[in-house]
């Protein structure tokens, strides 16, 4: 008898073990946030001679390793802005003040200058609110940003609802009532590092808006055609979330990697760069390069894969 229980207690421990392990496996899971100090030092060692300013954020989900560089600090969002976008119309969305599927009227007024897919549009001309959406994030088209915004309710509904949602640093600034300063320091947005991050781990969590409108979302956002920084860094046939931005002294990406063992979430964001060139060898698109393919190693080491060496014919 008593070998008997000893058996049981001794399965019942190691169904509570396997079971434990499991739950650590499950991509919801996140462990204990601590400071990993050897990846701070080595990303520490990367940016040590960027001729600018630089923020990082990394969280390694289901060990709870992170690290931080200026992780709290404001920097400018250039495009990655439209994620906040994103977030306020899927609210309106999941509200049934907009229906996804439902045709839009494009009108001149809202093209903006540059080269655009919605600008090229006719006056008058129709389009399905969804194929809006994935535009301004698939290929950052900035008119069809610019019209999200104002689908959405204005960049002072998309505030009060990252206010709503605990986000004290990331904010529309552009064409939005009582922030011209901070438009003219930021420019279209600003956000940190940690708060960038944190929305998209928001977004893949299905804690925001809600789970459904999270689920498509992420989709969205997982299908991107500027893949030639931090997502040239990881296999292609890796799923990855992210959002970037670019303008003369700044570049930046928020990467969500669904890596075989463990999600990971990163953001990097320059300012006052000194190199303010748009070719492929910018420093700021070498550093996040170079900063994704370090993750990627560090977080994948018994992966056997390397990117070509020479990507730059390839990238847009």
């Amino acid at each position: 008898m008593r070998n008997r229980r000893f058996r049981l207690a001794i399965l019942s421990l190691a169904w509570l073990v396997l079971g434990n392990c499991l739950i650590a496996m499950m991509p919801g899971f996140a462990g204990e946030k601590r400071t990993d100090t050897v990846l701070l030092g080595k990303l520490k060692t990367t940016i040590k001679d960027f001729e600018g300013d630089v923020g990082i954020y990394v969280y390694h989900i289901p060990s709870g390793r992170e690290a931080a560089i200026n992780a709290d600090s404001l920097f400018p969002t250039a495009s990655m802005i439209k994620v906040p976008i994103l977030l306020q119309l899927f609210d309106r969305l999941e509200k049934g003040e907009l229906s996804y599927r439902d045709e839009v009227v494009y009108k001149d007024s809202l093209y903006y200058p540059g080269a655009d897919i919605l600008g090229s549009f006719k006056d008058g001309e129709k389009i399905v609110l969804s194929k809006v959406v994935m535009l301004m994030i698939t290929t950052s088209d900035n008119t069809a940003s610019l019209w999200c915004q104002r689908m959405a309710g204005g960049g002072e509904a998309i505030n009060q609802f990252l206010v709503e949602n605990g986000f004290s640093g990331t904010r529309v600034n552009s064409r939005t009532p009582g922030r011209k300063e901070a438009w003219k320091k930021y420019g279209w947005g600003q956000t940190t590092p940690a708060e960038m991050a944190t929305l998209l781990l928001q977004i893949r969590e299905g804690t925001i808006v809600s789970r459904a409108a999270s689920e498509e979302m992420y989709r969205v956002l997982c299908n991107i055609y500027w893949n030639g920084e931090a997502l040239s860094q990881i296999p292609p046939w890796v799923q990855a979330a992210s959002k970037q931005g670019a303008v003369s002294q700044s570049r930046s990406e928020v990467v969500l990697v669904n890596a075989p063992s463990g999600d990971y979430v990163f953001s990097l964001i320059t300012k006052n760069q000194k190199d303010t060139s748009w070719e492929h060898d910018n420093t700021g698109y070498v550093l996040l390069r170079t900063v994704s393919r370090l993750l990627w190693e560090y977080f994948e080491p018994d992966s056997r894969w390397e990117p070509a060496l020479d990507m730059s014919k390839w990238t847009k």
